[in-house]
């Protein structure tokens, strides 16, 4: 298995035009036009996905099942690339992250009051249709999951 490190050294000069930086974890960040990549033995997969979310320029999203879409294409883009390094990305690695993003999704359109899935009406903000109530949602990828109800 290619370490991170090597992989590293033909995506340069393959795509010069990203910069790739060591972080503390992979994301690509449109803003610095920089993917970053942490030290991990599968690492090459997670460095494929964020090549690839350059390459489609995924930089927001408006509603959270946007999220999964994107999500989704950088997978299937990323599975590409690294055939193309004679490489494979294995689908319980593609479907592990993608249930990750759908269990986040999930949790954040749960109803405070009544426990019944919601629906995000515009960017964080759920409504439930059985008792009609409204909540905000906090970013929550990184950190704890919030949710405020609506005045």
């Amino acid at each position: 298995m290619p370490s991170t490190k090597s992989i590293l050294k033909k995506l340069t000069v393959d795509f010069p035009q990203f910069r790739f930086a060591k972080g503390d974890d992979f994301h690509w960040s449109p803003s610095d036009n920089t993917i970053f990549y942490a030290d991990s033995p599968t690492g090459y997969s997670f460095l494929f996905h964020e090549l690839s979310h350059a390459l489609l320029g995924h930089s927001n999203y408006d509603k959270d099942i946007e999220l999964i879409t994107i999500e989704r294409q950088a997978w299937d883009l990323a599975v590409s690339i690294a055939k193309q390094y004679n490489l494979e990305i294995d689908q319980e690695t593609v479907e592990s992250n993608l249930d990750s993003y759908r269990d986040w999704m999930h949790t954040r359109s749960i109803c405070p009051d009544c426990s019944t899935i919601g629906v995000e009406t515009s960017k964080n903000i759920y409504l439930c249709p059985a008792c009609n109530n409204q909540w905000r949602v906090n970013e929550a990828r990184l950190c704890a999951l919030r949710r405020y109800r609506q005045k």
